[in-house]
């Protein structure tokens, strides 16, 4: 049910041997996101939870999902880039539907990231749902 883009990330993680190789691909993966409009990192957008510092805009416009989303963390703008690769240009309805967990643990994350980064992950993608319920 992933996203092209997301099976994208999953077949190059398939070609990278080693985790550090992985990590840092995530990060280019976060540095090629445009970066947020300072007006956007609001409290509203803000998303509680994560040891960094995260904001996640969400548009629901036409009843498909997308975010833009930053942080000060480079893993954590990696992270949020990987989530846009598995929710962006999904139906509203659809959103809940993907099981992001497993999604992620294809790439392994789950074994590799410190209990503070994924509990900021599990954050941020109860944030995207939280928003496609409401907007559903």
């Amino acid at each position: 049910m992933a996203q092209d883009a997301f099976e994208n990330i999953v077949a190059d993680f398939e070609f990278l041997d080693d985790w550090e190789d992985r990590y840092r691909y995530v990060i280019d993966h976060g540095r090629a996101m445009e970066p947020l409009d300072e007006a956007l990192k609001v409290p509203a957008t803000k998303v509680d939870g994560c040891a960094s510092q995260v904001w996640l805009h969400p548009n629901t416009d036409g009843g498909m999902f997308s975010f833009d989303g930053d942080s000060d963390a480079m893993i954590v703008r990696g992270l949020i880039s990987v989530l846009r690769a598995l929710y962006n240009d999904l139906p509203i309805a659809e959103v809940p539907k993907v099981d992001a967990p497993t999604e992620l643990a294809r790439l392994g994350l789950n074994d590799h990231l410190s209990a503070q980064r994924s509990n900021g992950l599990h954050a941020m993608i109860e944030r995207i749902r939280t928003v496609a319920a409401d907007a559903a």
